[in-house]
């Protein structure tokens, strides 16, 4: 039995009481690296982490999240996007190191963090090639993920000096009917979530907006119109253009 001195304050996953000194001695160090995270103290915390991944004892890829956490301080820091970066290397080689089961969670903290570092489409491109195959395709947080990110893709360009075309307008339509589908699959697999439904009912009133201000842009704006005589006699007409860019907004 344990002394009153060797009272233990939190579970290392993977790990026994421990019966030797040095598992003791882990066990504590795993509290102090806890409580510096507890007290914000990441440059201790950071040395208390740096020895436990050493320690065979240690099951470091079970401890994943508190590598990210450590990887960088708070994210009100003046260099969170430099930390952020870091941390997304850091999952890509996480979702290449664990086992499959535990690669949803990685999956959805690597989505998180491109997401805020405002990388949407490469985000929605990760999600696209793991979503058709098992486990991550019942997942339905996953789905939710997507279909959100296709929703904010699909409203295209938001640049005002950019010409939206038809090009660009397909594009967007597509998107909103890629958001369709994974919010159904995602209301397939949880019935009650009542979050990816009222965006099933929402998309069509997007799409039919969309689809009006496709109808409402015209190919040409006349201003006015001159007619001239040229020196051969020709009447010439001149039509003033003017070029106007659209956006798809959500509503």
């Amino acid at each position: 039995m344990s002394s009153a001195e060797d009272i233990l304050l939190f579970d290392l996953p993977g790990s026994k009481e421990p019966r030797t000194t040095r598992k003791l001695h882990i066990r504590r160090l795993y509290d102090i690296l806890q409580l510096c995270i507890l007290r914000q103290d990441f440059v201790r915390a950071r040395k208390a982490w740096a020895i436990l991944v050493r320690c065979k004892e240690v099951h470091w890829k079970a401890l994943w999240k508190t590598g990210v956490l450590l990887l960088g301080g708070v994210d009100d820091e003046p260099d969170h996007e430099q930390e952020n970066g870091r941390r997304i290397d850091y999952l890509y080689a996480m979702m290449r190191l664990q086992k499959s089961h535990d690669r949803e969670s990685v999956l959805q903290e690597l989505i998180l963090r491109l997401i805020k570092s405002g990388q949407h489409r490469k985000a929605l491109d990760e999600l696209e090639l793991y979503l058709p195959s098992p486990p991550y395709e019942d997942n339905p947080i996953l789905h939710i993920y997507a279909g959100l990110l296709c929703l904010y893709l699909s409203q295209g360009q938001q640049d005002s000096d950019i010409q939206y075309d038809d090009r660009q307008a397909e594009l967007n339509a597509s998107m909103l009917r890629d958001a369709q589908v994974f919010f159904e699959r995602a209301r397939v697999l949880d019935p009650e979530n009542e979050f990816a439904s009222s965006w099933i009912e929402r998309i069509p009133s997007l799409s039919q907006q969309q689809s009006n201000d496709r109808r409402d842009t015209p190919d040409s704006d006349e201003e006015g119109e001159t007619i001239t005589t040229d020196n051969s006699g020709q009447r010439t007409k001149r039509i003033r253009r003017e070029e106007t860019s659209h956006s798809v907004r959500l509503g």
